[in-house]
């Protein structure tokens, strides 16, 4: 009866706002107008919810039959409204279908498929004829329409897996008393025997898809895996986008091909890399002490069809996750063995080329995977990347019972002209294309090459993992950002050459034993990495040096312990508890004497979690824990800035964070696996990008909180859907005031995301057939502390379509902004100067366009 009553007094409350349907909202058009517009009118919003919680109490076909049949009515119900249809009671039906719904919801009212299907479809019809009737003449009808579909179907999302949390919810707080009606006796009965038993085994279970339940398996709300399985359906415009598949993540691009992307996550912006911790195969991807900047992670290696899986967690509670992790992190696994051979050609806009050959053989008693990769794509920009890679990936790997090895060569080079950020002032005056560029001369080269060798064991009572890795890696990154603010004659073009030996050595031990009687598992494990990097800021005029702020020689190595438990206490809650070390040393060589120096540090950093459930297929999770992040080696030691000649103080070696979260996942609905958090963090001090200089700096305390929806929903074997939610919000901690002004210089920290959705469809197997849709709405942004300039939304939606002739061969195709918006794919705030602007230069907002609509067209031969 209380479920009853609260549904009844929420239908109840929301009543008398309906006559509100469809208030009018901002001045937009085409898609965006059509994606809020649903949300404008309590009424529609309500219907929408309603019928997905509603089909969630009908079950079996009816929960993806029901919103299909909606959103399928509904449009037919649009076109007549834009056709200028007559339909009278159109207003009084959508007032009415408010308490019709919430009345089937509350009684839990079932009836035959077809007669559910009649009611829905009743209601539709009006709802669609109200939003034809509201269209701006200016939109798209398509556009228009694809907006509002996605934006009902989400609602209808949100029903169904509200109707099974609160279900969840009443179950946990006030126990069986609240449980489903429809819950067999037998179920019951398991379950009730279940938590009699006394020897509870922590499960051993690989997952290695997401659409693979982690109920019983995660430590938290925030981790998962994907795998190739969903990865090789996805469009996927450059290797980098793999990251995406992590609910919340963004990954753009704001210069060439070949330069790492720019990363957003969790209130982040990431620059390239810094607090996003990226590992292939367990060997880190992040560089310390960077030319471009701290944690630089270029992932212009990856070769997307050799990834088996692809694991990430998010915060700080994870023992084995140190320097870079605050954020998250991402651990790429490539496959031992491929199901069969690959040879691979794609062509397509702007003179894109790729093809890749891999395969697997045997040799002796182990197996050789092996791969090349080329790939030329100039873009469409004024002046072409030329961009140019090559990459060749050898791994040896052998089994032998509770045992293996495995040794892993890879190579990767790329050479590329930059398109980096412009002025907007120059594009809105039409001065330049906004496919143009300032310097012509921007652009760079990347080497990568890396040696990794890996020895594992596991039987009933242990498990343990030795890895030792080697990467030797070069870069030569020309920019510039200012143009001729600093030099109105050469320009201020700079170049960062970096050149690093990365080495280093990771070992686990775990033992599987029992903590009074119940099952744990103990892993102890050692990390050690030592880079010796030689780089610099170089000033340069087309690409030749004329001068010198700074040359270094830094050896920057990290030796880190640590210890974690995870243990079943009963059938209903299980924990597990970690703590490490992290030791540094500092050591850097500079051209300037009194900006050398050594320094030590080192960090204890406690973490835990709590999992309650799992009840109806659905647990609760509570974790915190301590991190950090590591700064440059070079700003740790630098006393006098080298450009001014001032003196400075030294950044903190190593910087504290903090974090914690609650959350919920549940696979309580037939192929669906949904999870929700709510996560909090601080930072001791926040790295701050400064675009004149290329670099990142340490800068003011921060926090940021949000939360987070991930939804993955297989209704059949041939169909997903998959809809992530992100929302943050970051703040300094404290206010900085301004020495000219005396005013304060605001809490928000620029580039910060707020608002990240990740939603598609994908088709697997139909008759051959397999694609699907991808949206990526990447919201709007503070570009400066005050928020007084903030960046537009991006919305990209891209599709694929392919066609399995036979075992053999397969053809594909891709198209990339679907609705060829002319949206930025990063924004930055800052002084820059063209040449007879003033002295002082212009506060202006700087963009970097995303690319045109585009297709690729290939085939994949199987062998």
């Amino acid at each position: 009866m209380l479920i009853k009553q609260l549904l009844s007094l929420f239908f109840l409350l929301a009543q008398p706002c309906a006559a509100d349907a469809h208030a009018p909202g901002p001045d937009l058009s085409g898609w965006h107008h059509g994606f809020s517009h649903p949300l404008h009118g309590s009424d529609h919003l309500l219907t929408m919810i309603a019928v997905g919680m509603w089909a969630a109490q009908q079950r079996g076909r009816a929960v993806w039959l029901l919103p299909l049949a909606f959103v399928g009515v509904m449009s037919l119900g649009g076109l007549a409204g834009v056709a200028g249809a007559a339909a009278p009671a159109a207003e009084t039906m959508i007032l009415l279908s408010v308490p019709v719904f919430g009345v089937l919801v509350i009684r839990r009212l079932r009836f035959r498929i077809l007669t559910s299907l009649t009611i829905v479809g009743f209601f539709a019809f009006f709802h669609g004829f109200a939003h034809g009737q509201e269209m701006p003449a200016s939109a798209s009808l398509l556009s228009f329409a694809l907006g509002f579909m996605l934006a009902t179907l989400l609602l209808h999302g949100v029903g169904i897996v509200a109707a099974r949390l609160f279900l969840l919810a009443f179950a946990c707080l006030f126990g069986g008393a609240h449980a489903d009606p429809l819950q067999t006796d037998a179920a019951a009965s398991a379950e009730a025997s279940s938590e009699q038993e006394e020897d509870v085994r922590l499960p051993e279970v690989e997952v290695i898809e997401r659409s693979d339940s982690q109920v019983g398996i995660a430590g938290s709300a925030s981790e998962g895996n994907i795998g190739q399985a969903q990865l090789k359906l996805r469009p996927i415009f450059r290797p980098g986008e793999v990251l995406e598949t992590v609910p919340g993540l963004i990954v753009s691009q704001h210069s060439g091909e070949g330069k790492a992307n720019q990363y957003f996550l969790r209130g982040f912006n990431l620059d390239h890399g810094t607090d996003f911790l990226t590992q292939i195969d367990g060997v880190p991807v992040n560089m310390v002490s960077h030319a471009h900047g701290q944690g630089w992670t270029d992932t212009g290696f990856l070769i997307p069809e050799l990834i088996r899986t692809l694991g990430y967690q998010k915060g700080v509670y994870y023992a084995e996750n140190g320097d870079f992790s605050s954020a998250g992190a991402a651990n790429i696994h490539y496959f031992d063995t491929l199901p069969a051979g690959i040879l691979k050609f794609t062509g397509g806009s702007f003179d894109y080329y790729r093809g890749l050959v891999a395969d697997s053989v045997k040799i002796g008693s182990g197996n050789l995977l092996y791969a090349v990769e080329g790939n030329y794509n100039d873009g469409p920009w004024q002046n072409g990347n030329h961009f140019k890679k090559g990459n060749v990936v050898l791994r040896y790997s052998r089994e032998h019972g509770d045992s293996g090895w495995s040794a892993t060569a890879m190579a990767y080079g790329a050479d590329w002209n930059s398109t980096d950020q412009i002025p907007r002032r120059t594009v809105d005056a039409g001065r330049l294309d906004r496919f143009g560029l300032i310097d012509p001369t921007d652009g760079g080269r990347s080497r990568r090459y890396s040696l990794t060798t890996e020895w594992h064991r596991q039987s009933d009572h242990n498990a343990t993992r030795v890895m030792a890795y080697g990467v030797y890696s070069l870069l030569d990154l020309y920019s510039n950002f200012t143009y001729f603010l600093d030099d109105p004659v050469r320009g201020d073009q700079f170049a960062q050459p970096d050149r690093r030996w990365q080495s280093g050595l990771k070992a686990a031990h775990t033992l599987y034993h029992q903590i009074g009687g119940m099952e744990a598992e103990t892993t102890l494990g050692l990390q050690f990495r030592n880079d010796l990097i030689d780089n610099g800021l170089l000033l340069t005029e087309k690409r030749r040096c004329y001068g010198a702020v700074r040359e270094d020689h830094v050896v920057q190595s990290s030796l880190s312990p640590y210890a974690e438990n995870k243990t079943q206490w009963n059938a209903w809650l299980r924990s597990n508890v970690g703590v490490r070390f992290d030791g540094f040393r500092f050591d850097v060589n500079s051209d300037r004497q009194e900006n050398s120096g050594n320094r030590l540090d080192g960090l204890v950093s406690p973490k835990g979690g709590i999992v309650l459930g799992p009840w109806e297929k659905s647990e609760i999770y509570l974790n915190g824990g301590l991190g950090f992040h590591s700064n440059d080696a070079r700003g740790i030691n630098t006393r006098i800035d080298p450009k001014s000649g001032d003196a400075v103080k030294r950044a903190d070696p190593l910087v504290r964070t903090y974090g914690a979260e609650i959350g919920a996942r549940t696979a309580r609905l037939d192929g669906l696996q949904s999870t929700v958090s709510l996560w909090w963090l601080d930072i001791d001090s926040e790295l701050v990008f400064v675009g004149d200089a290329g670099t990142t700096e340490a800068g003011r305390p921060s926090r940021r909180y949000g939360v987070e929806f991930a939804n993955y929903y297989t209704p059949t074997d041939w169909l997903t859907f998959d809809a992530d939610f992100s929302f943050s919000k970051a703040r300094f901690r404290n206010n900085e005031i301004n020495a000219g002004s005396g005013l304060p210089v605001g809490k928000h920290i620029p580039g910060s995301v707020e608002t990240v959705i990740a939603a598609g469809a994908t088709v697997h197997d139909l008759r051959g057939f397999f694609g699907g849709l991808r949206l990526r709405y990447f919201g709007p942004r503070a570009l400066i502390e005050n928020n007084s300039e903030r960046s537009k939304e991006t919305v990209l939606l891209s599709a694929n379509l392919g066609y399995q002739i036979n075992k053999h061969l397969t053809l594909q195709a891709e198209v990339f902004n679907l609705l060829n918006r002319k949206d930025s794919a990063i924004d930055y705030f800052y002084t820059s100067r063209l040449p007879g602007e003033p002295g002082a230069g212009v506060d202006d907002s700087h963009f970097h366009p995303v690319e045109p609509i585009g297709f690729r067209l290939g085939f994949t031969a199987n062998f």
